[in-house]
């Protein structure tokens, strides 16, 4: 069997197709590599064993008649905010923690449709909500390269589970870094795609404007197979984008690209080494006929942090507001449907998820609106258009996509320090542009070679040529 830990896609399809190995010896190699590693990981909620093994004799079956497509038989991860029709879709919440979808999530019957084996589903921070996933109401994730440190948040298991050789790749959601910043931590790559371009039907919603699906994988052509698996225009999603908003940027052979570096944005926040890793990937897209130039975006990198933190808020206040222990989810019964609604929200949801609802709440109510929430959004137009005025005149845009390594458990225990965390991340999400984060080497904490990440952004529809550029930029 191959080594769990390098396998690529396009390795695993041809020995599959060539009969090397089969589906079911492929998931009973990962099936038995959770069972050695994830007791002292915990990327995984549940694994599916049993449906996993079925799958497999399927997939096998598809092959055996020389019909496979790309994933047949390819084992993959689920975040735990994605329903599968009849299986626990939780969000990682006590308040959903016997939730069972009763549908399938379009970019799961898109994966059923090619045969996919689905392994089961994964940790994160509760509804979608920290940077870390310390904010699981089972417990956290920890990072396959140190166990004290955090695999970074929401998508931590998805993402862990790939680096670990848990799974072969993963789908976890960004809202704003949530695929991006764990996928730089664990030292794998993250896409986020363009805002539209891949349905948010059968999504549990957070922040429903900067909600998107996005793909983990050990490479950057891992994770645009499973987003050209999962992309497409769905009607059953009402902010879905058409076919034709794709551009074929990164078909376009022979020419020099142009990319942008912001150095503005990140002069004072990153660390020497980490400094120095940036300066080398940018090295290395120089001497592969890039050429690089800085360019200006905001002018106070903190804007869009704040921006995020009203928008993202608000936006989580309503959409969790449906679960108030009366129509599905948690019941704590009561003398009064007040108390049921305030018993319920008080034992179901965890402290990140009831300080956001607070925040969110305030910045929502009579006399705030207009000063908070309504501002932001004028602010977030200001920032869409910072984006689009840069990349008239690039081809991309790139940063680190995180200040440092992984931190500590327990080492942003400050909301503040914590949320600082996404500051290269949440600006992306704002402008709903598509962005994918590569391994960008490593820096040594307290002896221990710890991953960074290099993020690259483009203009909407532009995934293309973000794996073209992330393939030359990606150090693995």
């Amino acid at each position: 069997m191959p080594d769990l830990k390098t396998i690529t896609i396009k390795r695993a399809r041809k020995s599959l197709d060539a009969k090397e190995y089969s589906a079911l010896e492929l998931t009973d190699s990962y099936l038995e590599e959770i069972r050695k590693q994830d007791d002292k990981i915990h990327a995984y909620l549940e694994v599916w064993e049993k449906t996993a093994r079925e799958e497999a004799k399927n997939a096998d079956k598809t092959i055996e008649r020389g019909e496979s497509q790309p994933l047949t038989g390819i084992p993959i991860a689920v975040k735990d905010n994605i329903l599968i029709e009849g299986r626990v879709a939780s969000a990682a919440s006590k308040i959903l923690e016997n939730y069972t979808a009763s549908y399938d999530a379009t970019v799961i019957k898109k994966l059923k449709e090619q045969g996919a084996v689905f392994l089961g589903r994964t940790n994160m921070d509760e509804f979608a909500l920290g940077a870390s996933t310390e904010n699981s109401a089972f417990g956290p994730t920890k990072n396959p390269n140190d166990l004290s440190r955090v695999p970074g948040g929401t998508s931590g298991g998805s993402a862990a589970a790939v680096a670990s050789g848990m799974a072969l790749v993963a789908l976890g959601s960004d809202t704003g870094g949530s695929v991006r910043q764990p996928s730089a931590f664990c030292g794998v790559a993250g896409l986020k795609p363009t805002y539209g371009s891949v349905s948010r039907f059968g999504l549990i919603a957070a922040a429903s404007s900067l909600d998107q699906i996005g793909t983990i994988g050990k490479t950057v052509a891992d994770a645009q197979a499973l987003f050209n698996a999962i992309r497409g225009h769905d009607e059953k999603d009402s902010t879905s984008l058409p076919e034709s908003s794709r551009s074929d940027l990164g078909n376009s052979k022979g020419r020099t690209f142009r990319i942008g570096v912001p150095r503005s944005l990140f002069a004072n926040a990153l660390a020497k080494d980490s400094s120095e890793r940036f300066e080398q990937s940018l090295e290395t897209l120089r001497v592969k006929g890039y050429e690089i130039v800085d360019i200006d975006l905001f002018a106070n990198p903190q804007v869009p942090l704040a921006v995020y933190y009203i928008i993202n808020p608000a936006e989580v206040s309503t959409n969790l507001a449906r679960f108030d222990g009366i129509r599905y989810g948690l019941s704590i019964k009561a003398e009064t449907i007040e108390e049921v609604y305030s018993k319920t929200r008080g034992a179901g949801f965890g402290p990140e998820t009831r300080r956001r609802i607070l925040v969110g709440t305030f910045v929502l109510s009579s006399g705030y609106a207009d000063a908070y929430y309504r501002r932001a959004r004028e602010v977030r137009e200001l920032i869409r258009a910072d984006f689009a005025r840069a990349l008239e005149s690039v081809d991309a845009i790139v940063t680190p996509t995180t200040p440092g390594p992984a931190f500590k458990f327990g080492e942003k225990s400050d909301p503040v320090a914590m949320y600082f965390e996404d500051i290269f991340t949440v600006p992306v999400s704002l402008a709903g542009v598509p962005a994918i984060s590569v391994p960008s080497g490593t820096v040594v904490r307290e002896g221990v070679s710890l991953p960074i990440g290099f993020q690259i952004i483009g203009t909407h529809g532009s995934e293309e040529l973000l794996f073209a550029v992330g393939k030359d930029a990606e150090r693995v």
